[in-house]
């Protein structure tokens, strides 16, 4: 299984050019698919005297649609559509992956049915709670003015946390307002930034990181107090405490979709926002239209409930 999973990796990153976060949840997807495999095979069979690794490839070899369909099924018990659909892309890429392999001859995971994502409209702030999420970072601190400088930038620019966490000292241009990022698929692209996230990264880069980096020279524009980069685990914990400080109950993602729907509130066109948020299709740009409908709505019934709209 390990060496299984150690080649579908590399298969994944250096023939599909897949990011290293998609290629970290497609083995974990693959590591369940196996690990079930196994007990579904064994539950079976009166009980195989072949080795752990020929039993495991005499399994592989015999998972046809109707298991993988079992295996989806299982698994759809406790992951939402949208990773069922990301099961079904790793399944598919295994697949391939066994095909090269010589272990298999067919992909039967090509005749999967990809699951329909739910659709739900992104959760969004209003400019005065994220003021007031911004300003419940502690600046008497070192850690809070890096803070209150990472969720500016994030907001201002829109970020991804991916995107936020690669970022180097040399991806920022304060003369031109521009970040230097790379987005999903290793994308690149440049952001904008405004004058208030410029002003408290100044800060933060002149009096916080000096201290936090010590005497090492890292290349993280963000860091942790131990002078290493600072890494989205922690970037999501540290936003989970402002967001309960400041009473919002927000995610760290609410911060671009706000973004997002404050340009389009403001007349910027969906191209526009497109090219600002770093997405590939447009289709992926227009849900905030959605959210921004959403708000006429809720604004309609506020201020003129007697006409009943629904």
């Amino acid at each position: 299984m390990k060496d299984l999973l150690s080649g579908f990796r590399s298969r994944l990153i250096a023939l599909e050019r897949r990011s290293i976060l998609t290629a970290d949840t497609y083995e974990g997807e693959i590591r369940c698919f196996l690990a079930w495999l196994e007990g579904f095979r064994g539950s079976g069979t009166s009980g195989s005297a072949a080795p752990p690794d020929a039993f495991l490839e005499e399994a592989l070899a015999g998972a046809d649609i109707t298991v993988l369909t079992a295996y989806l099924e299982e698994r759809r018990k406790s992951i939402s559509s949208r990773s069922a659909a990301k099961a079904v892309s790793a399944l598919r890429s295994f697949f391939r992956y066994l095909i090269d392999r010589g272990l298999r001859k067919d992909n039967p995971a090509l005749i999967l049915e990809m699951p329909r994502r739910s659709f739900r409209l992104p959760a969004v702030l209003s400019r005065q709670k994220i003021e007031t999420l911004l300003e419940a970072a502690d600046i008497t601190k070192p850690l809070g003015i890096r803070n209150r400088a990472l969720y500016e930038l994030i907001y201002s620019a829109g970020l991804r946390v991916s995107e936020a966490v690669r970022l180097n000292m040399n991806d920022l241009f304060f003369g031109e307002g521009l970040l230097r990022l790379k987005g999903k698929g290793n994308r690149e692209r440049m952001a904008v930034f405004g004058a208030e996230a410029a002003r408290w990264l100044k800060q933060y880069i002149e009096e916080v990181r000096p201290v936090l980096a010590g005497s090492a020279h890292p290349r993280a524009l963000f860091i942790s107090r131990r002078g290493r980069r600072l890494s989205r685990k922690g970037m999501w914990k540290n936003y989970a405490l402002l967001a309960v400080a400041a009473g919002t109950g927000s995610r760290l993602h609410t911060l671009r979709h706000s973004f997002a729907t404050e340009l389009l509130a403001g007349g910027a066109g969906l191209r526009q926002v497109q090219e600002l948020l770093g997405h590939a299709d447009l289709a992926t740009t227009q849900i905030y239209t959605h959210v921004d409908v959403s708000r006429l709505r809720e604004s309609h019934r506020k201020y003129l409930p007697k006409l009943g709209v629904s």
